[in-house]
């Protein structure tokens, strides 16, 4: 917190927003007073920036000294103001991010992001994971499919359909995450941090190998495992072939499969062939728990081998 109040009253704010967690870190230079800081090299400024918590009576160049402090030291930086004063610290941020409602128009101008409603559960994070899970299924197995049979299981409206989807479930997603107050207490992302963690590398790699390999084998050998090698209406097998793909990707509303079929391109799929696409859907959810598992013993077991 960077404000132009003194200390002491700088001091209770952070008290009671919790930015401070009790007396014992209001020290400097957990606690520090602007013209300290101002008066620092710029070597021992990027060594106080990260430890920083409350700063009181600054003025506007020292919320840009620390921004700048903090950006040397490779930290991607977030900035809030609502005051023409505030456009400099918000410029040379990363991220600025305005008041809509008592954010001055400079301020907005200088700003990335404006919160209209100046309340900060409306910020929200990503679903890239999701994301990039479907699109490397889908991309893959179409892929394959036209290389080595010419045939693609998925056409043009199956996969903006899959499209929809993917958008809708996200936006739902994100619209119904209810705010948490410990969001706060999580660390910053470095600027050098990867966008894919650990943790979504595993879940996407997981599940798409997952997908792709059920997908191929019923691309390839959908035909076979149906019974459908001697019957006597060839396109109508592919059809149901290619049906039973999409179905089992996206495990698609049961009226778009059985009634929407010239749209879609799909033909109605018999009872086995539904519980085939839900049985293999379902197999997705015991498959992440188990590779949490790993993940968990995999840690678990580092302290252990390093004790040894």
């Amino acid at each position: 917190m960077v404000t132009g109040n003194n200390l002491q009253t700088a001091k209770a704010i952070a008290l009671e927003c919790g930015i401070l967690a009790d007396d014992k870190d209001a020290t400097e230079p957990t606690l520090i007073e602007a013209n300290v800081f101002r008066e620092l090299s710029d070597r021992e400024r990027e060594d106080y920036a990260e430890k920083i918590l409350v700063m009181g009576r600054s003025s506007p160049n020292d919320k840009l000294l620390l921004v700048q402090a903090l950006r040397r030291r490779g930290h991607s930086v977030a900035v809030t103001g609502d005051g023409t004063n505030d456009a400099p610290a918000l410029l040379e941020a990363d991220i600025g991010l305005a008041m809509g409602i008592q954010g001055t128009e400079v301020a907005k101008e200088s700003s990335d992001i404006v919160i209209l409603d100046d309340d900060f559960a409306s910020v929200v994070k990503k679903f890239i994971q999701f994301q990039l899970t479907v699109n490397v299924t889908a991309l893959i197995i179409n892929a394959v499919a036209a290389s080595f049979s010419n045939d693609i299981p998925l056409n043009a409206v199956q996969l903006l359909w899959v499209n929809l989807i993917m958008d809708t479930l996200g936006a739902q997603a994100l619209a119904t995450e209810p705010p948490n107050d410990h969001l706060m207490d999580r660390p910053p992302v470095g600027r050098k941090d990867p966008l894919i963690t650990n943790i979504m590398w595993r879940n996407l790699l997981l599940q798409a190998f997952y997908q792709v390999s059920i997908l191929l084998v019923l691309n390839f050998q959908g035909i076979n495992i149906l019974h459908l090698n001697h019957d006597p209406n060839i396109d109508y097998a592919h059809k149901l072939k290619n049906t039973l793909t999409f179905n089992t990707f996206v495990l698609c509303q049961f009226i778009i499969v059985e009634f929407l079929g010239r749209f879609t391109s799909t033909v109605k799929l018999e009872w086995n062939h539904w519980l085939i696409s839900f049985v293999v859907a379902f197999i997705s959810w015991p498959l992440a728990v188990v590779g949490k598992l790993i993940f968990l013993i995999k840690a678990l077991a580092k302290p252990i081998f390093v004790s040894l």
